[in-house]
């Protein structure tokens, strides 16, 4: 055999990746200018001396052919100027090997192959020829504008408007598709060069199907069909299906992530390409890239829906709305990371009808910073739900943020705002933890900056002190609370920042609060909507919060009449005349059988405090008229026990235990509220019409009670 290859100027040769080595017979060492002895023992070199026998750009040619064999399991052929010690060429020679990949690694394999001295000329066309200058320059410039163009596309729709848009050296398909894997069904991510609609026998495809794309995803090794006949005669059954698009040349490649296939792009020609080693590298190399970029196109989005989840999950909605007070709220995220940073904002119902407003900043803009602005953000909602003052809530949220992060590698602190509004006076009692100060437009447009007194950033002393400053918002006012993204984005200090938040302030809409909150971030950073990512987030430098608070008149509860006073534990015989208070608060009320009600109700939460706590009883009753609706009786009993009343089921005889289910027979709403210290029980009766009360009279007190619990 060996004699015989002799004599056909053919040698054999092996190149053993793993090892490092290429062994040649007698006759290829020959060939490669090594002194040999006929029939003599093979020649063994290392990679680096091999290489040094051939010219250095024929040598990458043939290593990207070889890498192009392995991925298909093809031959690999190409041509190799063998050089002398001088740099001349001493001849020209042609390889012919098979691949053999060891284990699943692309890059372990062992090549058997041939090398044959070559005589004749190059080809005519030798443009696409690998040993060429202009295919290589022409190919390698293609390369990397493809690569650049693939690289800079931040969506699937953007990969796939580039990939169509790709001009290969050479030859262009005229139509091409991408597709995806869900589960065991071959899918359609997009495509080109079809009308709306072709795709569709191609769309949600079992990868058993003996259709290429198919069998590409099964395999992981690109199939070639140069012509309709050798389409038809390996797939006959897909056939019909290609058939129609009246194509020449077919090239199906794998698209592959981390050694796992994800799907497989299909380009089509309309006139005859026979895929040289040239052409099916570029191929080769244009799928490579065009999967890294799904890949990363693919992961974007998803870390973009998993920041809008987590946005909707960590903010508030603003709840139902409040008579007198309107609400508008904008959070803008930085563009680092996950979108996700520690800027928040609340509103908390607060116990006796009033509301709060918080804003704040977790020092950072990573996950650990969300993290922290969640465990907060739960920390102030309780505290405040319980009652306490503003500068008793920031107290406790600092010493709780201390304390989670007093053993942490990476201790955080927030800044804070934090405002308790109430609806019916306009009252803002304001505590601020190292935040920026609020802002009020009056209702002429005047924007002022209203200072406040502050304390500490929360987390960094456990003992430090909020104290609070009052302010009242008249009728047409809007408040504005904010953290600093808004005033320092875009180059800005603080002082320069206020100015454009100012400017923005004052020229915005005076009536329409959500068109204002839109205003103030388009005059920051361009338009905006209530969370935005994307390209605008993208040029953040830091996340925006804000929070606008408007108060009107028109809908505001006219007050008609006020009563309170204090039952103490040793004047028992002051029931007495706390019922008689509300007797006569009640002296007009439509319904009589209601006005028993409240007195009855009364005497029962009195008593109620006067029995079962060591303390004294607060009695405030209000009757009050919302806008155009029937007046509203609401009763407040105060007291300083912790201990919430539980609703009970006495027996005929029982001397006690009934107060509960009369307020669920006669109250229209009722509820038990925490305070900072001690609990607040209350009930709301609604007045009926006249002609609705005597046609109802007879129905008894409880008639109308729709028996719900705010506790």
């Amino acid at each position: 055999m060996e004699a015989v290859l002799a004599a056909l100027a053919t040698g054999l040769w092996r190149w053993d990746n793993r090892a490092g080595l290429v062994t040649f017979d007698p006759e290829a060492a020959r060939l490669i200018g090594l002194p040999t002895i006929p029939g003599g023992e093979p020649v063994a070199l290392t990679e680096a001396a091999a290489r040094a026998r051939f010219h250095p750009v024929d040598w990458n040619e043939m290593d990207g052919i070889v890498q192009l064999a392995v991925a298909e399991g093809t031959l690999a052929e190409a041509r190799l100027r063998v050089m002398d010690g001088h740099g001349r060429v001493l001849r020209t020679v042609r390889s012919r090997s098979k691949p053999i990949a060891h284990g699943d690694s692309p890059d372990s394999y062992e090549l058997i192959g041939t090398l044959q001295e070559v005589t004749e000329p190059p080809p005519e066309a030798a443009s696409r020829t690998p040993v060429t200058g202009d295919w290589r320059r022409s190919r390698e410039a293609f390369l990397l504008d493809a690569g650049r163009a693939l690289a800079e596309a931040g969506s699937t729709e953007e990969v796939l408007r580039v990939a169509a848009g790709l001009s290969m050296p050479g030859f262009s398909p005229e139509g091409l598709a991408v597709f995806g894997v869900a589960g065991d069904r071959l899918t359609v991510i997009g495509h080109h060069g079809q009308e709306e609609g072709d795709e569709a026998p191609f769309t949600d495809m079992d990868l058993a199907t003996d259709y290429p794309g198919a069998e590409v995803v099964r395999t992981g090794r690109a199939v070639y069909l140069s012509s309709p006949d050798e389409y038809r005669a390996r797939y006959p059954a897909a056939w019909p299906l290609a058939a129609r698009f009246g194509r020449k040349s077919w090239a199906f490649l794998p698209l592959v992530v981390a050694g796992h296939t994800i799907g497989a792009w299909m380009a089509g020609f309309t006139y005859p390409v026979s895929f040289t080693p040239d052409e099916r590298s570029v191929l080769t190399t244009v799928a490579r890239m065009l999967a890294q970029a799904l890949s990363r196109a693919g992961a974007a989005e998803s870390e973009r829906e998993l920041t809008d989840g987590l946005q909707k999950t960590m903010l508030p909605s603003l709840g139902p709305e409040i008579p007198g007070m309107t609400i508008a709220a904008r959070y803008v995220p930085t563009g680092g990371g996950l979108q996700v940073g520690g800027d928040w904002y609340d509103m908390i119902p607060l116990p006796g009808g009033g509301i709060a407003l918080v804003i704040g900043d977790v020092q950072g803009h990573d996950v650990r910073a969300a993290g922290l602005m969640g465990q907060l953000r739960v920390a102030l909602r309780a505290y405040a739900s319980e009652g306490h003052r503003p500068d008793a809530v920031l107290s406790r949220a600092s010493r709780f943020l201390n304390g989670i992060s007093e053993d942490d590698t990476d201790p955080r602190f927030a800044t804070c705002l934090y405002v308790q509004a109430d609806p019916a006076t306009g009252v803002l009692e304001i505590a601020r933890a190292g935040h920026p100060d609020p802002a009020i437009r009056m209702a002429d447009g005047t924007v002022l900056a209203r200072p406040t007194a502050g304390g500490l950033p929360l987390g960094i002393d456990p003992d430090a002190d909020y104290p609070t400053t009052r302010l009242v918002l008249e009728p047409g006012e809007t408040l504005l609370i904010c953290t600093d993204g808004l005033l320092e984005t875009g180059g800005h200090d603080l002082d320069s920042g206020w100015s454009r938040v100012r400017a923005a302030l004052e020229s915005g809409p005076a009536e329409r609060l959500e068109e204002l909150a839109d205003a103030l971030v388009q005059a920051v950073h361009g338009p905006s909507s209530h969370h935005t990512t994307g390209p605008l987030a993208d040029r953040r430098e830091d996340d925006i919060a804000l929070l606008l608070l408007r108060r009107t008149a028109s809908a505001l509860p006219t007050l008609d009449r006020r009563t309170a006073m204090t039952i103490a534990q040793a004047e028992p015989e002051r029931i007495a005349a706390a019922r008689q208070q509300v007797r006569e608060l009640l002296h007009d009320w439509a319904d009589d059988d209601q006005r028993d009600s409240a007195v009855l109700l009364v005497s029962e939460m009195v008593t109620n405090v006067l029995v079962h706590t060591d303390g004294d009883a607060l009695l405030v009753a209000e009757m009050t008229r919302p806008g155009s609706e029937p007046r509203r009786l609401r009763v407040e009993v105060a007291d300083a026990s912790d201990d919430l009343p539980h609703k009970r089921r006495p027996g005929e005889l029982a001397s006690s235990g009934r107060g509960l289910v009369l307020m669920e027979l006669l109250a229209d709403r009722w509820g038990v509220d925490p305070r900072g210290e001690g609990k607040s029980t209350w009930f709301e009766l609604y007045e009926p019409s006249a002609s609705v009360s005597r046609e109802t009279g007879d129905a008894g007190a409880g008639g109308s009670s729709t028996g719900t619990s705010g506790a």
